[in-house]
């Protein structure tokens, strides 16, 4: 497993992450707690340090299962957990000073920790100014509560006004060949300010891997059943793109979920991807893009014919959208 630095004074991680939100929570029922642990512990094994998390995921139940799978190798790892929501009413935000802190006690005794090792600010709450919010988190930094700080879909504005009162290690956004607004958005600004990127949902959310087609059905609590990109007409339209990834990587004897992956690793040396998976063998073919080399012709072919594929269907629900700071 190769290695890379989140922030320029952060941790150093594994090149690939391991997004655990799926074990517990929005997409579909939860996976049996031994298996669970068993997946999150086998990710280690084969060169994962870096495990992400939140509150909100169930809530609580994925931050308590994180804790206990990770608690025998803890100081061999780096775990990322996230503030923001109102875990009372799961539709609205609540960054107040005063449920950072009662967040962070809660994720603390959750993960089994003495501190947390990246805490993310959720989504953007408008009604708290991101100075406040980094100050609060700089206080739990210097009370050895926190290690680092990160935000998580926000927009370049409000990184930089949060970088200049606590520094930033990561921002974490979606990001895929499927959805590249980030390019445009807000990497000039993490790449200024030496501020590692952290994409969920690097493979579509399981679109990019092929294994969705126009005839997916998506439970109610699966959150994609209310993603219009997961509409069947969208499904048929955007196959062109999975379609695509599959002639390279059969050229290249792997999987397109791999060139996926491997496609993010070479766009900048900080970007660290988290894919998620609730199956043993996917996380070793996802571990696996890691090996994958893509040459600068075939770079070039990638982005030349997907440039050229238009998708459709917006990446969340009306409700979601809203949430996303810009």
């Amino acid at each position: 497993m190769k290695i890379r630095q989140l922030g320029t004074n952060g941790p150093k991680v594994s090149a690939l992450g391991l997004g655990c939100m799926g074990l517990s929570f929005g997409y579909g029922p939860a996976v049996e707690k031994s298996e669970a642990i068993k997946l999150i512990r086998q990710a280690y094994e084969i060169g994962i340090t870096f495990f992400d998390t939140a509150e909100i995921y169930g809530p609580f139940t994925n931050e308590e299962l994180v804790g206990e799978a990770l608690a025998p190798i803890r100081d061999h790892v780096v775990i990322a957990t996230k503030f923001g929501f109102d875990t009372e009413n799961p539709s609205a935000l609540n960054s107040r000073p005063e449920h950072i802190r009662e967040a962070v006690e809660g994720s603390l005794k959750r993960l089994r920790v003495d501190a947390i090792d990246l805490l993310y600010q959720h989504r953007v709450d408008p009604t708290v100014p991101i100075e406040e919010v980094a100050e609060t988190v700089k206080e739990l930094i210097r009370e050895g509560k926190v290690k680092h700080f990160g935000l998580s879909e926000a927009s370049a504005n409000t990184i930089r006004r949060a970088h200049a009162i606590q520094p930033v290690a990561a921002v974490q956004s979606e990001y895929s060949i499927w959805w590249r607004e980030p390019e445009t958005k807000i990497f000039p600004v993490l790449e200024e300010l030496g501020i590692s990127f952290v994409p969920f949902s690097p493979l579509g959310r399981g679109f990019l891997t092929g294994k969705i087609k126009d005839d997916a059905t998506f439970g109610k609590s699966d959150f994609r059943s209310g993603v219009p990109r997961f509409s069947p007409e969208n499904i048929r339209a955007n196959q062109a793109l999975v379609d695509f990834l599959q002639q390279v990587a059969d050229q290249k004897n792997v999987s397109p979920a791999q060139i996926a992956l491997a496609w993010i690793l070479t766009q900048k040396p900080w970007i660290v991807p988290i894919p998620g998976t609730t199956k043993p063998e996917r996380l070793i073919e996802n571990t696996g893009a890691v090996s994958v080399e893509l040459s600068t012709e075939e770079l070039t072919d990638i982005e030349r014919t997907a440039g050229q594929i238009e998708i459709l269907g917006h990446r969340y629900s009306e409700g979601s959208e809203r949430m996303v700071d810009r």
